[in-house]
């Protein structure tokens, strides 16, 4: 019989139990062995069964277990120890209380989705698994970040199989009370909530649960509360979900309902209002709009308060294509905004102006949260160093007139929270080293260019520890293959054949992700025969574990899936490789460590980072993947291997797979599988092993999530606070005035002359030239404006390369006609053919770059055409 009504019924604990709830409740227990260690001993049978989820373990123990707890003096010791432990972690000083006291005292952190942990299934991929490590770290290391985000009441899909190796989605109901979050409350106990104003006179109300992760409090907005209509209360049902204005809608809570979220835990909790609101990717981008209208609520008028916004907001962009950014027709957005809806007080043309794709290139009628995201921040970031560069040029239309290297879009390259990823049985081979201590010092704070301790290391001893783990994933391996065959229909009596399944001495490849097209799941299948002389070498065998999820929506991912499927369910090869539904944490932690190399070979360059092969190389595995993201960054040869791309301008997308799967297969013949198994005289894989040796010992410290968020706040969060602090009332309406007054003058600006010492085309190497600039400024003046000559090599089409950059001065006072004339030098530093230009920017010191306002004038064609080149 099924239930009518269902309730949560919580353990009472026993006193001398008491801190085991807080335990509990706060996430730390996630990469915090010793908490686990203790909850896995309260009941092993029963830890297991509850996935490793103390809120499941404790709800399921039976009383006289917990009063026989209650009495263990050895258990209590052990209790007391883990609660001071947490304690002293959360209220002591770490790294951020040791730096300088101009640091921010506290950072909004918005996201769509956050992977923690499996017990808090709020991910659906790479961004949201960024986003938890970013949480944690941010934790380890001190820093005052309060996290935003929604709780979805279905997560994101569960993944099985057909029989025939058709993805099916399905979507549990996840009980927030059966969760390890609380719900936040008032002072008179009723539940903290937030409102939204809907068109027609109809709200959106949204309640606020809390997960502690360690000393980062991460708010989560619910909009499945009685107070909703049916459609109201399922905005926050699905990750990714709905259509259009479901989506637009859950952005809209997220960013409004969010930042309202986080006065509310401020006036309840005390906890320092946010000087920083840290926008990661665009759906958040309406936090922005919200700020502004607090700010116009208080006096100030819209584009005051949008300086003041923009001085204290970064914006950080996951995404190499524009396909991937959320888009929303302009009417849509237009509706849910104005008099009778959201903002009231702010003009919706002003929002719409916000969020429009204004710019050559651009689709009008479109609202591109990207766009909006990036107009909201005075600074900005990719992920990796060629993502930096991939969104320069991909959003460079906002910035008319400037080259791509020039846009003021940075990268921090991403990183991978250590302590959730490394494998116990590698964390403790470092401990033995260099002490436990030390050991999680490197993993959280980093700090170090090398790990030189790993070089002290035994090749014995790695070696045993790749094995181990590798046997480990078999286990794990042949356990899920086993549920999924199940799932497909097949009886006990047809699976023996799954003892058979990998062997823990072959070569094991890890292959695991999102299932959009340009991973290329299936680029291994693009030669089978020659896959299946891999796989079944009699010599130099490999072995491969394959995950990922398709969206739901996309069939041509699914076929993806199931032809990967089909392939490994051949009987001729499916001991040598397999599928495993339901990729997410729980399996990556095992996955991870397992494997021997991590393969990754997306279309370059759409994999903006792809932190997978980090995870992995933290724990030994070597990567093999196209140069993309953050491998294209880091790769050396001396600690894995790159697959050559053929992404020359007009290759057939069939043929560049061709190429590129060949080149994959023969560096796996010809380079991989010969030093996987090639022995030294000690009889062990030394060259591989010294591989495994460097990757740990020079990649480790670089991929930490710990580097990645010192790099936040050293460079996007400390800068931020200081322009927040800087930008009061007086400052931002003195910034708006002067750029508005900059725009409207900006016709009049004008390079009408250039000089130059220079008698002919021909010089030498360190010359330096004068240079005589004469300029119109129309109602603007020389403190408004920077006038620089910008030279470099130049090619065939005279375009500056590698430039470089050096201010004019103005030189006594406008001549009668209001000219000025600026003075300077160029130095002739490189040979070859050399050019130069001069240019006028707005210049004002509360910018953040000169290229804010998009505004530059230069020489006129004809003025081009009779200065020509400089020196050839």
């Amino acid at each position: 019989m099924k239930a009518i009504r269902r309730f949560t019924v919580r353990p009472v604990l026993p006193d001398p139990l008491r801190p085991i709830g807080d335990l509990a409740r706060n996430l730390r227990w996630s990469w915090h062995a010793e908490t686990r260690d203790l909850f896995r001993s309260v009941d092993p049978e029963r830890w297991a069964a509850s996935g490793g989820d103390p809120v499941r373990l404790l709800g399921s123990v039976p009383p006289a277990r917990l009063a026989e707890l209650a009495a263990d003096g050895p258990f209590l010791r052990r209790l007391s120890a883990v609660a001071g432990d947490l304690h002293d972690y959360t209220t002591g000083d770490r790294w951020y209380q040791t730096q300088p006291e101009e640091l921010p005292a506290a950072i909004a952190y918005f996201s769509p989705e956050f992977g923690i942990t499996a017990a808090l299934p709020q991910y659906s991929g790479g961004l949201g698994i960024l986003a938890g490590d970013h949480l944690k770290a941010a934790s380890d290391l001190g820093v005052p970040l309060i996290g935003v985000g929604l709780l979805y009441r279905h997560g994101y899909f569960r993944q099985t199989l057909s029989r025939d190796g058709w993805q099916q989605e399905h979507y549990p109901v996840l009980d927030p009370n059966e969760l390890p979050v609380v719900q936040l409350e008032e002072p008179d106990g009723s539940p903290a909530q937030v409102s939204l104003a809907l068109p027609g006179g109809k709200q959106l109300h949204a309640r606020i649960w809390l997960a502690q992760v360690g000393r980062v409090p991460l708010l989560m907005l619910d909009s499945d509360v009685e107070e909703n209509d049916l459609g109201e209360r399922g905005v926050t049902d699905r990750l990714y979900g709905g259509g259009s204005e479901h989506r637009l809608l859950q952005e809209m809570l997220l960013g409004i309902g969010g930042v309202r979220a986080v006065r509310t835990y401020c006036r309840l909790t005390g906890h320092p209002g946010p000087e920083v609101f840290h926008t990661n990717e665009g759906h958040a981008g309406f936090l922005g709009l919200e700020r502004i209208a607090e700010l116009c609520a208080e006096g100030l008028d819209f584009d005051s308060a949008l300086e003041s916004v923009r001085a204290g907001t970064v914006f950080t962009t996951h995404t190499p294509v524009p396909a991937g950014i959320d888009r929303f027709d302009r009417e849509l957005v237009a509706r849910h905004f104005g008099p009778d809806a959201e903002l009231p007080r702010i003009d919706v043309d002003r929002i719409l102006r916000l969020g429009m794709e204004s710019y050559p290139g651009g689709e009008p009628n479109l609202f591109n949260m990207a766009v909006m995201g990036l107009r909201l921040a005075q600074r900005a970031n990719g992920v990796s160093l060629l993502h930096g560069n991939v969104s320069r040029e991909m959003f460079a239309g906002l910035w008319p007139g400037f080259d791509a290297d020039e846009v003021p879009i940075t990268s921090v390259t991403n990183g991978v929270h250590a302590p959730t990823w490394v494998a116990p049985e590698v964390f403790r081979l470092g401990a033995r080293q260099i002490g436990a201590q030390r050991a999680e010092d490197a993993l959280t704070v980093g700090g170090s260019d090398r790990w030189d301790a790993v070089a002290d290391i035994p090749d014995r001893d790695i070696f045993e520890l790749r094995r181990v783990l590798r046997e480990q994933l078999v286990e794990e391996v042949r356990e899920r293959l086993r549920a999924s065959w199940r799932q497909r229909g097949a009886h006990t009596a047809e699976l023996g054949w799954i003892d058979g399944v990998l062997d823990p001495d072959v070569l094991t490849i890890g292959f695991a992700r999102r299932v959009p097209s340009y991973k290329r799941l299936t680029l291994m299948l693009r030669d089978r025969d020659r896959l299946m002389d891999l796989l079944l070498h009699p010599e130099r065998p490999v072995q491969i574990v394959v995950a990922g999820k398709a969206h739901p929506a996309d069939d041509g991912g699914k076929r993806l899936v199931q032809e990967l499927v089909r392939f490994a369910d051949d009987p001729r090869v499916r001991h040598r490789i397999v599928f495993l539904p339901d990729y997410g944490m729980a399996m990556a932690q095992k996955l991870y460590p397992g494997c021997d190399i991590w393969l990754n070979n997306p279309l370059r360059p759409l994999e903006a980072c792809g932190t997978s092969g980090m995870k992995a190389a933290l724990n030994g595995c070597l990567n093999l993947s196209v140069l993309d993201g953050w491998w294209d960054e880091w790769f050396q040869p001396d600690f894995g291997w790159a697959i050559p791309t053929a992404d020359g301008a007009g290759t057939d997308p069939d043929h560049r797979d061709d190429i590129e799967a060949a080149a994959l297969y023969d560096l796996l013949e010809q380079r991989v599988t010969p030093r996987f198994y090639e022995r030294g005289q000690s009889g062990l894989p030394d060259r591989w092993i010294e591989m495994v040796r460097h990757t740990l010992s020079l990649l480790g410290p670089k991929v930490l999530a710990g580097r990645m968020v010192r790099e936040y706040v050293e460079r996007l969060y400390a800068p931020a606070a200081l322009s927040h602090r800087s930008m009061g009332p007086d400052a931002a309406r003195d910034l708006a005035e002067w750029k508005g007054r900059v725009r409207a003058a900006w016709p009049g600006v004008t390079v009408d002359h250039v000089e130059t010492s220079a008698s002919d085309a021909l010089a030498e190497l360190g010359t330096t030239l004068g240079l005589r600039v004469r300029v119109a400024l129309g109602d603007l003046g020389p403190d408004d404006v920077d006038v620089q000559v910008v030279s470099g090599r130049v090619d065939e089409e005279d375009r500056i390369a590698d430039a470089a950059v050096v201010p004019l001065k103005p030189v006594g006072s406008p001549d009668q006609d209001g000219r000025w004339v600026y003075e300077g030098p160029l130095s002739l530093d490189r040979t070859g053919p050399f050019g130069y230009t001069v240019r006028i920017l707005p210049a004002h010191r509360r910018m953040a770059s000169s290229a804010e306002l998009g505004l530059v004038a230069g020489p006129s064609e004809e003025l081009v055409a009779a200065a020509g080149l400089l020196m050839r």
